[in-house]
């Protein structure tokens, strides 16, 4: 029996996903209104096809749950550095160890390699039984490099309750899409409302 993709719930990419697929991830677990949570990486077919979109995975790379547990994994831990640097608080030490354990698991230096006819070469190997650990450790490389570079000071969570997910501000917007900003607008009002009455 094959398993059934779920769509983004109806939610355009935050300010930023294009540039930095960390952000991306992290914003891969969506809080919506009522309580109500999309996993985009719940099971191996989502996180197949999640990978698949962003070029990091093959169609048929037949993900399983150990491989999507260690997404989901990362994705949490993305998460609390990302939550750290955007309140100005201290990240927790387990989560800088994740992220760079996942960027420490696959060679980054072209290693020398040696064909019998053709003779030497240098070439990064990829096989593919190492697919998931080299989306890691590009997720994990991004993250870093969005944390350390001149977007760090755009991170910021997205400010209308109760969505989670992380954007990179673009002037005084800080909300992750217009339906969000809407509903923050909203509760301001009846906020104001129900004080004056």
């Amino acid at each position: 029996m094959e398993e059934s993709v779920i769509e983004q719930p109806g939610l355009p990419p935050v300010q930023g996903e294009e540039e930095h697929l960390s952000l991306a991830l992290a914003n891969s677990a969506i809080a919506l209104a009522g309580g109500h949570t999309v996993d985009l990486l719940g099971t191996p077919a989502q996180a197949n096809h999640w990978l698949t979109e962003r070029g990091l995975a093959p169609v048929d790379a037949g993900m399983r749950e150990v491989c999507a547990t260690q997404l989901r994994s990362l994705r949490e831990q993305i998460r609390s550095l990302f939550a750290s640097r955007a309140e100005g608080l201290p990240a927790l030490p387990a989560a800088i160890r994740a992220v760079n354990d996942a960027m420490t698991r696959v060679p980054t230096a072209p290693l020398l390699q040696w064909d019998d006819r053709t003779g030497p070469y240098r070439a990064t190997p990829h096989p593919t039984t190492a697919i998931v650990d080299h989306a890691l450790a590009v997720l994990a490389a991004d993250a870093s490099d969005l944390l350390t570079g001149p977007d760090a000071d755009r991170l910021t969570a997205c400010g209308s309750a109760p969505c989670n997910r992380y954007l990179l501000r673009h002037g005084r917007r800080h909300w992750c899409s217009t339906r969000c900003g809407d509903r923050a607008r909203a509760a301001r009002a009846y906020a104001r409302r129900t004080t004056s009455s």
